[in-house]
């Protein structure tokens, strides 16, 4: 059995193999036998819009994984729409649910969630979020709504809209300064306005998050040191992702920051030292994996992964414990980076549950999170049943923009080499495989 406590945040999932529990971790196995016994399965979930089952609050999602469960599974989305009554978060959940079936073309979902805009507690959140998602008609009518309920709301407004459409000023929201954006400037001058001592700190914040999405600048390299806050006691914002985009170009520089006097940069020296290990690195990154598992650390092997990856079939000896890993954690967003790095140090593929890694980005095209989905719709082969599920992925309106795009590229770059209509020699497969 499973429990879920919401005052302590504790989280006891089922097992990792049951159909209760590959639906709490959000695992496209989950769908696959979900969709094959929707009674056994309805129960599940509902207790996924019902309950948090996410581990991580801030990168675990579930969305559209749920509200994609009820429409394939021909469910009512009418126990959904009584949740919208529950506290602040389930209301969230069910608002979020209601609001992708209703673009799924559920009517009973549109018209429970506009109901609970005129008469609901938590209707503003709710408000905000269909404006953002659905079409204009679907709630523009609504605004003698807003005018009317506003000035009795628990939560004031987040966001411009959709107030400023119906007239409503947002309250206590203070005009922000515009400064000049980082986007538009070449490398050469991001790096000059982070060498010098007069520009401030937003405004080399904002250079960081600019180089942070570019091509390497190693001309970061040397003024790193110097890029701390006032007080020298943390990176200024987007420094570390800045210099991850560095990657081996940091290494030698970050020797010496790795045991500078300042803790914020020793720590970035080592991180970086860290996520480009040599040889003797190895056997410290396997032990470290293998007591991550033996004390059930979710939160953090990931990071282990991703060094280990970088070994090749030299760190062969940790793919028993990376399947693991992908298996049973309740941490949906690490799966990509278990089954990334099980394809860089394991190419022959995994020997007792899947057959092939293919298996498990098949899988993957059921996931609950973005990056399975993405990688499974970039590397499971092209068998035919495979490509439905990528079509079904381009063409459903609960996806969200970029596996959309993903599923579109794919399915070109198949129709145009013929890959679409290729297939495979048959073979014995579990019967619980997708």
């Amino acid at each position: 059995m499973s429990h879920h406590d919401d005052t302590s945040r504790t989280l006891s999932y089922a097992r990792h193999d049951s159909l209760e529990g590959l639906l709490q971790r959000g695992r496209g196995l989950g769908a696959v036998r979900a969709r094959r016994d929707p009674g056994a399965a309805a129960a599940y979930v509902y207790d996924g819009v019902r309950r948090d089952w996410t581990w991580d609050h801030q990168c675990d999602t579930r969305r559209p994984y749920q509200a994609r469960l009820i429409r394939d599974l021909g469910l009512s989305p009418a126990p959904v729409v009584g949740l919208l009554a529950g506290d602040e978060e389930q209301s969230a959940r069910a608002v979020d649910a209601l609001e992708l079936l209703a673009l799924a073309g559920s009517d009973e979902a549109r018209e429970g969630l506009r109901a609970y805009v005129r008469e609901g507690e938590h209707w503003v959140y709710a408000l905000e979020s269909v404006s953002a998602t659905w079409p204009a008609e679907w709630w523009e009518d609504l605004g003698h709504v807003a005018r009317a309920r506003i000035g009795a709301a628990d939560h004031l407004p987040w966001s411009d809209e959709p107030w400023t459409r119906f007239g409503i000023d947002v309250p206590d929201r203070r005009p922000v300064p515009r400064r000049p954006s980082s986007d538009g400037m070449s490398d050469e001058e991001l790096l000059a306005s982070l060498a010098d001592a007069r520009t401030e700190f937003q405004a080399k914040a904002d250079a960081l998050r600019a180089l942070a999405g570019r091509r390497p600048a190693e001309g970061l390299i040397p003024l790193v040191p110097s890029l701390g806050t006032e007080d020298d006691r943390r990176p200024l914002p987007c420094l570390l992702r800045a210099v991850e985009r560095l990657g081996d170009l940091a290494v030698p520089a970050a020797r010496g920051w790795a045991v500078d006097g300042r803790q914020w940069l020793a720590r970035l020296g080592a991180d970086v030292l860290a996520d480009h290990p040599g040889p003797e690195a190895l056997p410290g990154l396997l032990a470290e994996l293998t007591g991550q598992w033996e004390a059930r650390v979710w939160c953090g092997p990931d990071t282990t992964a991703k060094r280990l990856a970088r070994f090749g079939p030299e760190a062969a000896g940790a793919a028993p414990v990376l399947r693991r890993f992908w298996l049973h954690t309740p941490h949906s967003y690490e799966r990509a980076d278990y089954l990334e790095a099980l394809a860089a140090i394991d190419p022959s593929g995994p020997h007792d549950t899947y057959d092939t890694y293919d298996d498990m980005y098949t899988e993957s095209l059921g996931d609950c999170e973005d990056r399975a989905r993405l990688l499974g719709i970039a590397s499971a082969r092209p068998r035919p049943h495979v490509m439905d599920r990528i079509a079904a992925l381009r063409d459903d309106p609960m996806e969200t923009p970029e596996v959309r795009a993903a599923a579109e590229a794919r399915l070109t770059a198949a129709g145009a080499s013929g890959d679409a209509a290729s297939t495979v020699r048959p073979s014995l497969r579990h019967p619980d495989r997708p």
